[in-house]
């Protein structure tokens, strides 16, 4: 069973660890002698905030080939170009990935088959929050939930043999999907059964500040039931909480007042850029197997949502698994997490 899972529910509001979490914890870079070297890593959303600064980072301990893996492949280059200048002997590469497409996610996932001899570590980084309420024309699904939940999960069981197969000999594969501490106050009604059809509706009343909650807490649902398709001899598979951190573009989408409003409050809260990317560092490169199926929030392995250990948050989970794996079945997802343990 999952540690965050067997810790059971937080013990205090969910207010009262987000302040302590901004507020009262130390900092916990990864040990100096952390050694990347001879690995090969793709990150999601990598041209700016947390996804650069984290490539960054893993170059810094000695990652021997990148892949940053981004929507804009002009921003890509720009990116590539300023980091193989800082770290010349590391071989950059950018790939193109759509996050609303799951034509894209495919087709990148194939390109990894393809062109990779080696891969042992992805950080899916990419992710969105969005003012409005948008249906994906691609998927007919919420843009919140197809980016941060639907795509983030169909790229992560799509990697799940590649890492497998591509990771260095008696080193299992590493997959790191980050998620947010937002999601410890998320709840979903039991009414909201189906789940992705309920959350797909217009006509139901829409947060953006709830919703992307929401989507994040569908991570931790989810996480829970993939561990137990996955060995971690294989794949050790968590989620990361880097904290609020400033100077991302996370709430870039927002109306001028609510985007001031958060400028300031991420300035006087928030972590900086370095130290919210050092947490993925510390999922990927230090965290070991007692991670796997785990949430890794203020460097150390923590409980997941309230609402997860609840007995609505279980029948909404295994709700979601089936759902989430009809919606994937053109992806034969189902005969992946088969395969995977032969």
């Amino acid at each position: 069973m999952s540690a965050s899972l067997e810790l059971g529910p937080p013990k205090e509001s969910s207010s009262s660890l987000f302040l302590k979490s901004q507020l009262c914890t130390a900092v916990q870079w990864p040990p100096r002698n952390t050694n990347l070297e001879g690995r090969v890593a793709l990150v999601t959303g990598s041209t700016s905030g947390l996804g650069l600064e984290a490539s960054r980072q893993l170059l810094g301990f000695g990652l021997s080939e990148l892949i940053i893996a981004v929507r804009s492949i002009e921003k890509g280059e720009v990116v590539a170009s300023e980091l193989r200048a800082q770290f010349p002997e590391a071989n950059i590469r950018v790939w193109f990935l759509e996050m609303e497409s799951y034509d894209s996610i495919q087709e990148l996932t194939r390109r990894a088959h393809r062109e990779l001899a080696q891969l042992d570590i992805a950080i899916l980084n990419a992710g969105m929050q969005t003012a409005n309420f948008d249906i994906v024309p691609a998927t007919g699904h919420e843009k919140l939930v197809q980016i941060n939940f639907l795509s983030t999960m169909l790229l992560a069981l799509l990697l799940l043999p590649i890492l497998k197969a591509k990771s260095l000999p008696n080193q299992p594969g590493r997959l790191v999907i980050v998620n947010s501490g937002t999601a410890r106050g998320a709840k979903i009604e039991l009414e909201c059964v189906p789940v992705l059809s309920t959350l797909d509706d217009k006509n139901r009343s829409w947060n953006p500040i709830e919703r992307y909650a929401v989507s994040k807490l569908l991570g931790h649902l989810f996480i829970v039931n993939l561990a137990r398709h996955v060995s971690s001899d294989h794949v050790i598979v968590n989620l990361v909480d880097p904290g609020l951190v400033k100077d991302t573009g996370l709430q870039r989408f927002a109306p001028s007042v609510v985007a001031a409003f958060f400028y300031c409050y991420k300035a006087i809260l928030g972590r900086s850029v370095p130290v919210g990317a050092s947490t993925y560092i510390d999922a990927v490169a230090v965290k070991g197997e007692e991670s796997h199926g785990c949430l890794v929030a203020n460097w150390k392995i923590s409980s997941f949502a309230a609402f997860v250990y609840t007995s609505a948050g279980e029948v909404i989970r295994e709700q979601l698994w089936k759902e989430t794996m009809k919606e994937f079945e053109f992806a034969r997802v189902q005969e992946i997490l088969d395969d995977l343990n032969n």
